[in-house]
């Protein structure tokens, strides 16, 4: 997720949003600046180990870490939400970014930030 910083004081918002990501264990990272080139040597994933992982994994327990990380994530969107609304009160905005837009964080709901971060194409 790449979250823009705009407004008198974007410096001391990147701090505080910062602050608190890596309080979680996610400290920050700098923005990529292009995309990095593939090696045509590299092999894909081996679809007869998948297929053993998926058997042996029970699809309930798969079920109630599924909700378990939702519940998770909600909390942590929900304190990067409030986090953006202190900020928009001091005359600074945090936007998610995206390839087509970028979205004010203060404005959004956690269920709406999560489905937008569930809609990222993967970084790998």
């Amino acid at each position: 997720m790449i979250i823009e910083f705009v407004g008198a004081d974007a410096e001391a918002a990147g701090k505080s949003v910062a602050a608190l990501t890596s309080a979680w264990g996610y400290p920050p990272e700098p923005a990529p600046a292009a995309e990095p080139a593939h090696d045509p040597d590299t092999r894909g994933v081996d679809p007869v180990a998948v297929t053993s992982l998926l058997v042996s994994i029970p699809s309930a327990m798969l079920a109630v870490a599924d909700i378990a990380d939702r519940i998770h994530k909600r909390r942590r969107a929900s304190e990067l939400i409030a986090r953006a609304q202190q900020l928009a009160a001091q005359q600074a905005a945090a936007r998610l970014v995206r390839e087509d837009r970028s979205i004010d964080l203060a404005t959004l709901t956690p269920d709406q930030l999560l489905d937008l971060i569930a809609d990222e194409p993967s970084p790998t």
